[in-house]
């Protein structure tokens, strides 16, 4: 059978997946590697997302934004002493002060770990499903056009990963039916659809920087793509439940099989210090009822399991998402002290102070618009995770010990 490629389908295509949101299907492929695609897939809503994923194989390069050019990654041997974190960045207020420092301080790095645009709203109104992300494309737009971002672009090299904001729907996993264009977009506005990263499904990689003993691994985990969906609470706003309870499934998933192999593979290269980095939280438990891995506890219980099974040294959780900065140490899940740092807002802050307690939290929440510093003192094999204020200045801090210390 032939490929069916008349473009007069596509307003079918568009109109079936505007209004559904159906199971992800595979993309099947011929040999290769083009869609074969015949009348009855096209308006079958079950393979939705398979003719949209023909639809887009025909968009332009100028369909996609992209960013100014950046710092390129430090080399291979560089060893990493200082990097900087940042999420929930609005590009539609006005308000840069967080961005604007991070671009005047010193780091080695720069770390975007999640909704980098908030291409799911136009001003406070969420916006329905578009088959062709206009929003979500015009987001990255504006985003690129900040003299505050530019700035940043021209002073650090950056890795990044995405969350629900710049994913294209807020709290979406797998069932969101453009997730194949998002993709697209965040790999073609941050330069990667050429690297590793842009030959699978997913946005996860990973890098690692510096010699034997001073070695850096930076794990960019995708929470999104691949995640099954979460348990709706049934006391909606009550502390603890506010929007998802635990999930009972055995089906429950949040990286994706080709990603859980790929991380095992990664905890066993060589790393004296590994930033695991999470969009959402990963240590939480007891603090909050919104997105974290503890809402899939299966996941979160495989995810400290397979750190424990490779014996993968030095970890250290990295997260955004939740518009208050937090520090976190459990002393229960790894074979070592596990310490997570959650920088978020950059400057979407929702509230002056936070209450939020959770059994692993180390001093209070803070809420104002913030960012995270990681310094690592190769000499006394620390790191220290500190949360700063978006004018500078550190609020809450801790000094984590990792395995290998220079010289041990």
């Amino acid at each position: 059978m032939g490929q069916f490629r008349t473009l007069s389908v596509i307003p079918i295509i568009l109109a079936l997946a505007a209004c559904q949101t159906p199971a992800p299907a595979p993309v099947a492929e011929t040999p290769a590697g083009e869609l074969t695609l015949l009348p009855s897939d096209l308006l079958s809503p079950a393979s939705a997302e398979a003719a949209l994923e023909f639809y887009y194989r025909t968009l332009p390069e100028d369909f996609f934004p992209r960013a100014p050019r950046g710092v390129s990654l430090p080399g291979d041997h560089s060893v990493l002493t200082r990097i900087l974190v940042g999420s929930c960045f609005n590009e539609e207020t006005e308000d840069g002060t967080a961005m604007s420092t991070i671009a005047a301080e010193d780091a080695d790095l720069f770390l975007m770990i999640g909704d980098n645009v908030y291409g799911d709203m136009d001003g406070r109104s969420y916006i329905s499903n578009q088959a062709t992300l206009d929003e979500l494309r015009e987001s990255f737009s504006d985003l690129a056009a900040r003299a505050d971002f530019q700035a940043v672009r021209a002073k650090h090299p950056m890795m990044v990963a995405w969350d629900d904001h710049d994913y294209g729907a807020n709290d979406a996993g797998r069932e969101f039916p453009f997730r194949r264009l998002a993709e697209r977009i965040h790999e073609r506005f941050w330069g990667l659809e050429n690297e590793d990263v842009g030959a699978w499904p997913g946005t996860y990689y990973a890098r690692s920087f510096g010699p034997e003993g001073q070695r850096v691994q930076i794990i960019m985990l995708d929470t999104r793509f691949f995640r099954s969906p979460l348990t709706p609470t049934d006391e909606w706003g009550v502390k603890g439940k506010e929007r998802y309870v635990p999930s009972a499934s055995e089906g429950q998933d949040m990286l994706g099989n080709d990603q859980w192999t790929w991380l095992e593979n990664q905890l066993q290269e060589p790393a004296d210090l590994r930033l695991i980095v999470s969009s959402i939280q990963v240590m939480t438990t007891d603090g909050h009822g919104y997105e974290a891995w503890s809402r899939l506890p299966a996941e979160q219980a495989r995810l400290y399991g397979l750190i424990s099974e490779t014996e993968a040294e030095g970890v250290v959780f990295v997260s955004g998402d939740r518009h208050t900065a937090f520090l976190y140490r459990d002393d229960t899940v790894l074979p070592y002290p596990a310490y997570e740092i959650t920088a978020s807002s950059m400057n979407v802050s929702m509230r002056e102070t936070s209450d939020e307690v959770d059994h692993a939290q180390i001093g209070p929440g803070y809420a104002p618009n913030n960012f995270g510093a990681i310094e690592i003192d190769w000499e006394g094999g620390t790191v220290r995770l500190a949360i700063k204020s978006d004018t500078g200045d550190t609020v809450n801090e801790v000094a984590a010990p990792f395995r290998a210390p220079a010289g041990q």
